[in-house]
C-alpha cells in the first residue's frame, strides 16, 4: 500500500481567469479503485495531467508510485494502427494485442488499417487492447468508455475489477458501480474523497442536500422571527431610553427614585436587543454555510415539431459498404413521438447510416436496400465529432442562426458560468464542446432530432437533465448511445444491427 498525498495544491492556466484548484488537500490509498466524479470543466483532466507532472503548480503532490494515462497519445494518426501501437509502447508483445482484441470482438485485420480510418469505437478498443495487454503501473483512466458499446464497457468493468488501483474518470454509472469502492468528488467548493460505489454515494448526496435544503428553510423562519424579535427590542428600548431624557422624561425627573430604575431597565432592553442581534448573525452564518455544494439542475425544454406524416424513416434491409467492405444490414422504422436507439458493435455503420441519412456520406460509400425518408423532415443533428468547435460562442450562434437569449440560457442550465462564454471554444473541456453543440439542437425547430452518442464527455448531473427533457417532451429522436442506464430511463425503442 502506498499514498497519494496532494497538499494545499493551487493550479490555475495561463489564459485562465480563476484557479482550477485553489488550496485544495487530501488523500488517497493507491489500493483503491477510485472513481472520479464532477461536472463538466472542473478539473478531472487537469488533476490527471498533474499527476503525471505535465504542469507547474503551488503546493505539493506525493506520490511513489508510476502512472500509465489512457487514452494513450496518438501524434500520426495517418500510420497503421501497428505503427501506432510501436509509438506507443515499442516493446508491446503482437500477439497479447490480438488476443484482446479478439476477447474485444474486434477482427485483427483493424492493425493493418490506417488508425484514422477506424471508427472512434474501434480506436479505443486498440487503445484498451494495447492497455490490456501491458503490465500496468497505476492506472489513471480518462474517460474511457466514450466511443465504446455497451458489451465492451462490461467487458473493461470485469478488467478494472481485477486490478489493484486506479482512478478512473467516467460519467457511466452502471460500469463506476461496477467497478469502484471509493468516490473522489471535485464540489463546487471542496473536494471529498468518499467510501462505496456511484449509487452509495448519490444516495448520500441526496440526503445531505435534502438535510441541507430543509435545514435552510428551518433558517430562514428562524432570521425572519429573530428579525422581528429584534425590530420589537429595538422599538421598546428606544422608548424606555426615551422616558430617561427629554420630554417624556419629565414625570419620571420629578421623582429621583425611578431615575436607577429607569437606566437599568434601559439597559436590559439593549442588552436583549444586541443579543437577539448576535444570534441572527450567527443563524445568517450558518444558512449561508449550507447549500455550497448543492448541484443544481434545471429542468431543459424542447419545442419539437409534428411532422404530418406518421412514419419518417423507413429503413429495410440497409446495407452500407465502402468498397468491397460491407457492414450489417439494418431494419426498423421511426412514427412521430418514438425515440430509437441504434445498438450494435463499434464500427458496424451506426454513424455512417446517420450520416447517410443526413445526406454526408462520404463518396466512397454506398448502401443497398430501401431507404425512405418523410418529405419535408427537418431534422436537428448532433454529431460525435467537437473538434471543429473553434472560435467564439457569438460566431456559432451566427453561423447556426441560433436564437442568442435561448441558447445561452441552455448553457447556464448546463453548468455553464458567463465567464466561459467570453472563452475560445477550442479551449473547452470536451465535455462543454458538447453541451454547445446539444445546447444548439435544443434550440431548433425540428422534426427528427439526431443525435450520434451525445453523452459522450457529458457529466451526470447533465445526463440526468437530457433524460428528465426527453421522458417529458419525447420529442421524435434517433439516438446512437451506449450508455445503458440513459436508455433505461427514457425507454427508448433499441434496434440493433445484425451480426455477421
Amino acid at each position: 500500500m502506498s499514498l497519494i498525498n496532494v497538499n494545499h495544491l493551487t493550479f490555475y492556466y495561463d489564459n485562465g481567469v480563476d484557479n482550477i484548484f485553489e488550496d485544495v488537500s487530501f488523500q488517497i490509498d493507491t489500493d483503491w479503485k477510485l472513481g472520479f466524479i464532477a461536472r463538466n470543466g472542473r478539473g478531472k483532466t487537469t488533476f490527471l495531467n498533474l499527476l503525471m507532472g505535465k504542469y507547474e503548480y503551488r503546493g505539493s503532490i506525493q506520490a511513489n508510485e508510476p502512472f500509465d494515462y489512457f487514452p494513450f497519445e496518438v501524434t500520426d494518426m495517418s500510420q497503421d494502427t501497428v505503427s501506432v501501437l510501436e509509438g506507443i509502447y515499442p516493446d508491446y508483445e503482437f500477439w497479447k494485442v490480438c488476443r484482446e482484441l479478439s476477447l474485444l470482438q474486434v477482427s485483427s485485420e483493424v492493425l493493418f488499417r490506417p488508425f484514422s480510418t477506424l471508427s472512434n469505437g474501434e480506436q479505443t478498443k486498440v487503445m484498451l487492447a494495447m492497455l490490456f495487454s501491458m503490465e500496468n503501473h497505476f492506472l489513471l483512466l480518462d474517460e474511457p468508455t466514450n466511443h465504446l458499446d455497451m458489451p465492451t464497457r462490461k467487458l473493461l468493468g470485469d478488467y478494472l475489477k481485477t486490478k489493484k488501483g486506479f482512478i478512473l474518470v467516467s460519467h457511466d454509472r452502471n460500469l463506476l458501480d461496477a467497478c469502484i469502492d471509493h468516490v473522489l468528488v471535485i464540489n463546487r467548493t471542496n473536494i471529498e474523497v468518499c467510501q462505496g460505489n456511484f449509487s452509495t454515494w448519490w444516495e448520500n448526496k441526496k440526503r445531505q442536500d435534502a438535510f441541507e435544503a430543509s435545514e435552510n428553510e428551518r433558517l430562514k423562519k428562524d432570521i425572519h422571527r429573530l428579525k422581528e424579535a429584534a425590530r420589537q427590542a429595538h422599538e421598546w428600548a428606544d422608548k424606555v431610553e426615551a422616558t430617561k431624557i427629554g420630554r417624556k422624561s419629565e414625570k419620571q425627573e420629578k421623582s429621583i427614585d425611578t431615575r436607577a430604575y429607569i437606566g437599568e431597565k434601559s439597559r436590559r432592553m439593549q442588552m436583549r436587543r444586541k443579543n437577539l442581534e448576535h444570534r441572527q448573525i450567527k443563524e445568517i452564518e450558518e444558512k449561508e454555510g449550507l447549500l455550497k455544494n448543492l448541484e443544481t439542475a434545471e429542468d431543459l425544454k424542447l419545442f419539437s415539431l409534428r411532422h404530418h406524416k406518421q412514419v419518417l424513416i423507413r429503413a429495410e434491409e440497409v446495407r452500407i459498404s465502402y468498397g468491397e467492405r460491407f457492414l450489417p444490414p439494418v431494419s426498423f422504422t421511426i412514427e412521430n413521438g418514438e425515440q430509437v436507439v441504434l445498438c450494435g458493435k463499434n464500427g458496424c455503420g451506426k454513424s455512417s447510416f446517420l450520416k447517410l441519412l443526413l445526406g454526408e456520406q462520404e463518396s466512397a460509400c454506398t448502401y443497398t436496400g430501401n431507404l425512405e425518408t418523410a418529405s419535408g423532415l427537418r431534422i436537428s443533428y448532433v454529431s460525435q465529432e467537437t473538434r471543429f468547435l473553434q472560435g467564439k460562442l457569438k460566431d456559432f450562434i451566427r453561423d447556426r442562426k441560433l436564437d442568442e437569449t435561448l441558447f445561452l440560457a441552455i448553457l447556464r442550465k448546463l453548468d455553464f458560468s458567463r465567464e466561459q462564454f467570453d472563452k475560445k471554444m477550442e479551449n473547452y473541456s470536451g465535455g462543454q464542446k458538447k453541451k454547445v453543440l446539444l445546447a444548439a439542437s435544443l434550440c431548433e425547430n425540428a422534426h427528427l432530432y439526431i443525435w450520434d452518442e451525445p453523452l459522450n464527455f457529458i457529466d451526470v448531473y447533465s445526463r440526468m437533465q437530457l433524460e428528465e427533457l426527453i421522458c417529458k417532451f419525447r420529442p421524435t429522436m434517433l439516438l446512437v448511445e451506449h450508455d445503458k442506464a440513459f436508455v433505461d430511463k427514457v425507454e427508448a425503442k433499441v434496434v440493433n444491427y445484425k451480426e455477421e
